[in-house]
């Protein structure tokens, strides 16, 4: 289970966006916070949650989601709170972002489009919905136009096209305006056309 750790950067004091970012398996919420470096974000509060062990959930997230209890449902919940951090601090919703990279980006995705609403925009850096396959029941509300940019490999060792691409029908389905790029034979990681579209996106909220 994971402790409530938010690590806070960027403007703290009188913001009006927020940017919650979610690190990958074996990261930190320091290293995720280092990316606001190539972002366009001096305006924002960013907030970092730091996984327990550094892990949001023990295995693939492709694997039965009960194998990944009640680690997957934890980070869900401090992801929830992280959001609660920034309505705390007059934020609304339609003016908090979402960012991850990898594990981080499939609970971003997880995150939003359980709780589907009009945000600010989400960011996931390779990463799809988690599941052994797609659980429709588990998601619900409306985006209402929320820019969401999904970037991944092709192919990835961990994330298939394939789940990309299903995440994305998902979200579109439930009125987000999504932004799919696949890279041929990009390693893991993120590169600069995924910071330039992650930045149209925080740009346009």
């Amino acid at each position: 289970m994971h402790t409530k750790n938010i690590l806070q950067a960027g403007n703290t004091s009188n913001a009006t966006k927020a940017l919650i970012m979610l690190h990958g398996r074996g990261g930190s919420a320091q290293d995720i916070l280092s990316l606001a470096d190539l972002l366009q974000v001096e305006d924002f509060l960013l907030l970092a949650p730091q996984a327990t062990n550094s892990t949001w959930y023990p295995h693939s997230f492709m694997a039965e989601i009960d194998s990944n209890q009640p680690y997957l449902d934890s980070a869900l919940a401090l992801v929830g709170d992280t959001v609660q951090e920034a309505l705390a601090k007059g934020i609304q919703e339609e003016h908090i972002y979402f960012l991850g990279f990898s594990q981080g980006a499939c609970l971003t995705l997880e995150y939003v489009t359980r709780h589907a609403k009009r945000y600010g925009g989400a960011i996931a850096f390779t990463g799809g919905l988690i599941g052994d396959q797609i659980y429709q029941n588990n998601y619900s509300g409306n985006f209402y136009d929320t820019p969401v940019f999904i970037g991944s490999s092709d192919p990835d060792f961990h994330v298939p096209v394939s789940r990309v691409h299903e995440s994305t029908q998902i979200l579109e389905s439930m009125g987000a305006q999504v932004t799919e790029k696949i890279y041929p034979g990009m390693p893991h990681t993120i590169v600069q056309d995924e910071i330039d579209q992650a930045n149209l996106v925080l740009g346009g909220g």
